[in-house]
């Protein structure tokens, strides 16, 4: 006895989807259903009538098996054919409609996180919050000098960019530094623009103020306050474990001119780093971090009248996702107050993602979807159709009240795939 052959499966669109097609796009794909129908149920496929696809129409909208109106067909051949991919529709569509059903009943989860419980005190020690200062045309808000995610991960990360290309490497116990380690590094360098601050205020009064120093001096509690993040006890070991990350992962740069090596700089993210005192637990308490030369030198002597640096909302910090965050400081530093666009195959690339393009551009879909009921600090993002692949669209979005500024829209693709990972 020969084996049953398999139910027919058909790849439905959504009902919505199908709404809006035009009249000749629905039965052309009405047609592509028949036709892969009596391919996988090998049959002779009956030509559909004008009537017919008219009956399609309206069953597919609903999926109620009386709009086809099959009593009022003669019986033969086309209301045989009419019947059996009418049940193979609506076979197929149970997976689709659950899964609708599914989504509509529930909710995507949020991008933010919860503030901590004593978030109130944050802006006692953060006045302002700024990212990596600008050094050669070089800027690391433009590529994510970390890994953006949780987890451990090893190996070199390599940017190719129009005028340089860039080398972040961590080191080999620990690692490369994470997104959320990054926090640590931010922390230094606001402290570092408001020592700047300080500096400048009191020599326009005429007093012979010191050059900030080339060491920070925090306590642990206050980077956690500075990041938003609880003062647990894990929270303190973490810490720790940032820095050891932190202090190995460097920064490889190379300037181009005209295609030729012009220039090799090689930076690392903190210089070193002590624990001065440790709590009673065991735990960091007084930290003492090394400012690298490159940052020093390029928030305390710069050429330019105002700082080199660029403000991040302190919502950045209570972003869950690796990929949100390298989106919101890539968005702050290209976009501005407009709008910018990326090609899946740039977004990758410059977020020095280990996954498959495919496997990101879904997580990116997920971000977006997030992002609908639960926005981005200072972004909406949404997804158009590509010649290619996809576009994410990120448009800044003005503060309440505020008037809406023209905006300016930059588009990044990439004609090539992100290089290689080692």
């Amino acid at each position: 006895m020969s084996p049953k052959a398999p139910e027919p499966v058909l790849q439905l669109m959504p009902r919505e989807q199908f709404a809006e097609l035009s009249l000749h796009d629905k039965n052309a794909y009405l047609l592509e259903l028949a036709e892969s129908y009596a391919k996988q149920a090998g049959r002779i496929l009956e030509p559909l009538s004008r009537e017919a696809l008219s009956r399609l129409r309206r069953y597919y909208s609903r999926r109620v098996f009386a709009d086809l109106k099959l009593e009022e067909i003669p019986d033969g051949p086309m209301r045989q054919s009419l019947r059996r991919l009418g049940e193979a529709i609506r076979e197929s569509s149970r997976k689709a409609d659950v899964t609708a059903a599914l989504m509509a009943e529930t909710r995507p989860r949020p991008v933010l996180r919860e503030p901590p419980a004593d978030d109130a005190q944050l802006m006692f020690f953060v006045p302002a919050i700024y990212d990596a200062p600008i050094k050669d045309d070089v800027n690391l808000m433009d590529i994510a000098p970390f890994s953006i995610s949780k987890n451990m991960r090893e190996g070199v990360i390599k940017y190719e960019l129009k005028d340089c290309l860039i080398t972040v490497e961590g080191g080999a116990e620990v690692g490369l530094a994470t997104v959320f380690d990054y926090d640590i590094f931010l922390n230094m360098v606001s402290y570092l623009a408001e020592e700047v601050r300080r500096y400048r205020a009191e020599e326009a009064k005429g007093l012979r103020p010191d050059l900030p120093p080339k060491v920070y001096r925090p306590s642990a509690s206050q980077i956690l306050k500075f990041c938003r993040r609880s003062d647990g006890g894990k929270a303190y070991s973490d810490l720790e474990a940032a820095l050891d990350r932190l202090t190995k992962t460097s920064i490889k740069i190379v300037n181009l001119n005209g295609g030729k090596r012009r220039q090799v700089d090689n930076r690392p993210l903190i210089g070193e780093y002590r624990v001065l005192t440790r709590t009673s637990a065991k735990m960091p308490d007084m930290i003492e971090i090394t400012i690298p030369d490159w940052v020093w030198n390029s928030v305390v002597t710069p050429h330019q009248k105002t700082l080199p640096l660029l403000t991040l909302n302190p919502d950045y910090f209570l972003i869950k996702n690796g990929i949100g965050r390298v989106l919101y400081r890539m968005s702050r530093k290209i976009a501005g107050k407009g709008e910018v666009r990326f090609t899946m195959a740039e977004l990758h690339k410059r977020c020095g993602s280990s996954q498959e393009l495919r496997f990101f551009a879904r997580d990116v879909r997920k971000l977006v979807e997030q992002s609908q009921l639960f926005p981005m600090p200072d972004y909406d993002l949404s997804i158009e159709p590509g010649r290619q692949m996809p576009i994410l669209v990120v448009r800044h979005r003005p503060a309440p009240g505020t008037a809406k500024a023209p905006i300016q829209t930059i588009t990044l693709t990439a004609e090539q795939p992100a290089l290689p990972l080692s």
